[in-house]
């Protein structure tokens, strides 16, 4: 039975794996567009990795390209993959000490990361080779 509006499997797949790709190039191009690289990269610093710059870089490039080639259907396994220990990592470092939420009851909580996680899996185990 189809319902208003329409769509498919494989175009609710592609749908997700298109936003979820430009939500993470958007992360990368406001770091650089904001000029925090720098700062993200003394925050790595602070705990304990000594090429913070260069990680925060290499993190901001990988979100920007992996992000763009994800959502033109490359590589997408792998890039899910990444992108899903990223996240993990920024959760441990980050989000996780500031509670569940991203907004309302705490602030800067782990709520979005969890669900780009569950999204990036989901795109990651539905994808057709």
């Amino acid at each position: 039975m189809k319902t208003f509006p329409y769509i498919s499997a494989a175009q609710s797949r592609k749908l997700l794996r298109i936003a979820v790709s430009l939500f993470l190039v958007a992360h990368g191009v406001t770091r650089i567009y904001l000029g925090t690289v720098g700062g993200f990269g003394g925050f790595l610093n602070s705990k304990g990795f000594v090429i913070g710059e260069i990680l925060a870089w290499a993190v901001t490039i990988f979100e920007i390209a992996g992000g763009a080639t994800m959502a033109l259907n490359y590589f997408v396994r792998w890039i899910a993959a990444v992108f899903m220990i990223e996240l993990a990592t920024g959760m441990i470092l980050v989000h996780a000490p500031q509670g569940w939420f991203v907004v309302g009851a705490t602030l800067g909580g782990m709520e979005y990361s969890v669900l780009l996680i569950i999204c990036l899996l989901l795109i990651a185990a539905h994808h057709k080779e």
